[in-house]
């Protein structure tokens, strides 16, 4: 039986799998994110995913199968995680009142076949129209610090999203959907 290994040392991705009761083990990748300016977002979230996890399975011996993920925050340019405060603000008050892209690139690669299978997944979000106050009170809580797009859908800034168009835990940074149809169809893995 394949093991499953997560490249990635988010614990938005392993609260997710942990929630199917899947087994695996979490090897965290440390490549250098750097963004190739002249792919799209989709390109540049496929990329980023697919070097993790080729990263991962390089330095691994055994039946393994590698997942590597990356989510990107779009609108009208990619938002990354916030190095301090003043772009957490500037952050979200770009994304207040508008519709903006999260794209999560996955990257699947069996260690032993070498088979590996690139995709990602793209979802609609709908922010409300956000005050100053509620901008400060959020980033007064540490929470946008580490997110794509200084915030987190599954917590306080859930408050902020009026609807979405796609898979939720596209938002939360793992597209399980698309990823198990994936698992199930090119490497044989069922998370059921």
């Amino acid at each position: 039986m394949k093991q499953i290994v997560l490249a990635s040392t988010s614990p938005r991705r392993k609260e997710i799998l942990e929630g199917l009761g899947v087994e695996f083990k979490v090897v965290g990748s440390n490549i250098e994110e750097k963004v190739n300016e002249n792919l799209s977002p989709p390109e540049i979230a496929k990329q980023l995913a697919y070097l993790k996890a080729k990263d991962i399975s390089n330095k691994i011996n055994g039946d393994y199968v590698v997942i590597g993920a990356d989510t990107i925050v779009e609108y009208n340019k990619i938002l990354g995680k916030p190095r301090n405060i003043e772009e957490a603000y500037s952050m979200l008050k770009l994304l207040s009142g508008q519709v903006h892209r999260v794209i999560t690139g996955f990257a699947v690669i069996d260690c032993l076949t070498q088979k590996e299978f690139i995709d990602y997944e793209c979802t609609n979000v709908y922010f409300n129209h956000l005050t100053d106050n509620q901008i400060q009170k959020y980033i007064s809580t540490g929470e946008p610090m580490d997110k794509a797009g200084a915030y987190g859908i599954q917590g306080k800034a859930s408050l902020f999203v009026s609807k979405i168009e796609g898979d939720y835990f596209n938002v939360v940074g793992l597209p399980i959907f698309k990823l198990g149809v994936v698992l199930h169809n090119h490497f044989d893995i069922s998370l059921l």
